[in-house]
């Protein structure tokens, strides 16, 4: 009975049968369609971008000889900020999942003044023992990314709302790095120059989480095509995992090797420039990544203009599968010397971003979608954030232990190709899996949507 009951959820587009509603009825009204999409794309992007001010700067200090209980005090600094970021996605699992949608503004101002207060923390406390204070900075801003999601997700133009959201990390990691370049020359002292990196961004970010607040909730052809999303209880957020264990797991084995590399090559940005050959500047740091967000906000955004929930999810596949051959042949490349560094930096950008955005905006979103299973974007998210975390912390301890050369692509091109490779695997897997879960289905029951169930 369950089986059958779950049966009459089904979106009957999943297996190529679109059963979109037509935009011209009136319950399509409220979508985010022209102008208040607009809208919802500016004040998404304007916050998170906003809030790597509050995350990003302290990774330019140049930290020189300082050591921590014997350890490079820049990498224990960047883990102790990751464990806290971490925590906080693990916290973000029930907390998020949990929450009303009339709490996620206050809930954003909230998290962002503990972030900047820790930040002030930084720069009153003598090194070595101010790394804590980065621990309680990454302990709050770990859950600014669901909040600002929760406003996004179960909406027909979810993918290209989330991928411009995805922008604003891939440029704010870049720009705001600037900043705190920018402000060392200036003669900031480098503790202090975080907080100061945060203070420019506090006013901006207020104005952002109100547009946020005006965001209409989903309409009922949002609903119709995306299916309600709703707090989920910790069985309810059991359930839906056991259901889909099997297509969940190659997925998130690899959204942790993608998270791995993209904080490495994130936080330890003038590092890799400088084994590259290059002496960092400013904006160095912003050149790069624009080029890496056109191309990524492009790619990823297209899958809203697919409206077969299952065409999109495979979709999806196939453009993280695309980003894991860019980030292998570009490896390659630089190691043999074919490519300059500028464009091995925007290439294996362009790589690693490719899936790391296709999770956050589509993989997840129409695996939902696709199967009306009662769940919400912002639990998945969590659950593999909380996992890509804890396996970048776990490189980190890793790197100190090794004490790699002093060239550090020597430690990077290794893991660029060992996960490269790995989550090629993974994709493969999922293709499979889901292909043949879809054919079974269909042969069962005929041209419907893969049940929860199966």
């Amino acid at each position: 009975m369950r089986s059958g009951l779950a049966l009459e959820r089904l979106s009957l587009d999943a297996l190529h049968m679109d059963a979109s509603p037509d935009l011209d009825q009136p319950t399509a009204k409220r979508s985010l369609l022209g102008p208040p999409m607009l809208w919802a794309s500016i004040a998404a992007f304007g916050t998170y971008f906003c809030m790597y001010a509050f995350r990003k700067p302290f990774t330019v200090i140049d930290y020189d000889a300082l050591t921590a209980w014997g350890w490079e005090y820049k990498t224990v600094a960047v883990a102790a900020q990751v464990i806290g970021y971490m925590i906080s996605k693990f916290l973000g699992i029930k907390i998020l999942s949990e929450m009303p949608a009339k709490r996620r503004a206050i809930g954003i101002l909230i998290l962002i003044a503990f972030a900047e207060l820790a930040l002030v923390g930084f720069g009153f406390v003598p090194a070595p023992y101010n790394i804590v204070c980065l621990f309680l900075n990454g302990l709050p801003l770990g859950m600014v990314f669901g909040l600002v999601l929760g406003f996004l997700e179960g909406r027909k133009q979810t993918e290209a709302l989330a991928a411009i959201l995805c922008t604003s990390f891939i440029l704010a990691d870049g720009v705001t790095k600037s900043v705190g370049k920018a402000l060392l020359e200036a003669g900031v002292p480098p503790f202090w120059m975080p907080s100061a990196a945060g203070a420019l961004f506090l006013l901006p970010l207020l104005v952002f989480v109100w547009m946020l607040q005006q965001i209409p909730l989903p309409d009922e052809a949002d609903k119709q095509a995306r299916s309600e999303r709703l707090p989920l209880t910790s069985q309810e957020r059991r359930a839906f995992f056991m259901r889909h264990a099997w297509g969940l797991t190659p997925l998130l084995m690899m959204f942790l090797l993608v998270t791995v590399l993209r904080s490495i090559r994130s936080d330890f940005a003038p590092q890799i420039w400088e084994s590259l050959g290059v002496t960092t500047t400013p904006e160095i740091f912003s050149y790069s990544e624009i080029w890496v967000g056109l191309a990524v906000t492009l790619a990823n955004g297209a899958a809203a203009l697919v409206s077969d929930n299952y065409r999109g999810f495979k979709l999806a596949l196939a453009t993280c599968t695309a980003g894991f051959i860019i980030l292998l042949l570009s490896t390659l490349g630089q190691h043999s010397g074919v490519i300059s560094p500028f464009l091995f930096m925007v290439l294996i950008g362009i790589g690693l971003y490719l899936p790391y955005v296709a999770t956050h905006t589509t993989i997840f979103e129409r695996l939902i979608a696709m199967t009306r299973d009662r769940g919400n974007l912002v639990h998945l998210m969590y659950l593999a954030d909380s996992i890509g975390y804890l396996g970048y912390v776990g490189v980190m301890l890793w790197k100190n232990a090794a004490q790699p050369e002093a060239n550090f692509m020597n430690f990077f091109r290794p893991i660029c190709y060992v996960a490269g490779t790995i989550s090629l695997l993974c994709m493969l897997s999922c293709q499979i899996y889901f292909s043949l879960r879809a054919s079974r289905q269909q042969r069962a029951i005929g041209p419907v949507a893969l049940e929860p169930n199966a």
